[in-house]
C-alpha cells in the first residue's frame, strides 16, 4: 500500500500531502469541488438577479451536501491511511486524539 508522506511543520503538526494519495482519490476530490464552486458562482448570481429565496436554499443545501460529501471521502482516506499506519507503528495514542478530533468537528 503506498502512503502518504509525513512532514513535520513548525507548528508541531504532521501535514500529510496530498500529492502522495491515490490519484482516483485526488481527481474525485477536485471534480467534486469543481462542481461545488460551479454552484457558488450559481448562488451569486442568484442573489444578483433576486432569486427566490427557496430556490436560492434549495441551491445552498446542495452545496452543503457536497462539501459534506467531500469531509466524508476525505475522513474515509485518513482512517485507511494515516490513522491505521499510526497504530501499526505503535502510535495508538496519537491515532485515538485525530480519531476524537473528526469525530467532534464532524458532529459540529
Amino acid at each position: 500500500m503506498n502512503y502518504p508522506q509525513l512532514t513535520y511543520t513548525p507548528r508541531g503538526v504532521y501535514d500529510t500531502h496530498m500529492k502522495d494519495t491515490n490519484n482516483k482519490n485526488k481527481n474525485q476530490l477536485v471534480r467534486r469541488l469543481k462542481i461545488i464552486e460551479g454552484q457558488v458562482r450559481g448562488l451569486q448570481e442568484m442573489v444578483g438577479k433576486n432569486t427566490y429565496c427557496i430556490d436560492v436554499i434549495t441551491q445552498t443545501s446542495a452545496v452543503k451536501q457536497g462539501l459534506s460529501n467531500i469531509e466524508d471521502l476525505l475522513l474515509e482516506n485518513h482512517l485507511g491511511s494515516c490513522i491505521l499506519r499510526q497504530i501499526k507503528s505503535g502510535q495508538t495514542s496519537k491515532a485515538k486524539e485525530e480519531i476524537l478530533k473528526v469525530y467532534k468537528l464532524k458532529r459540529k
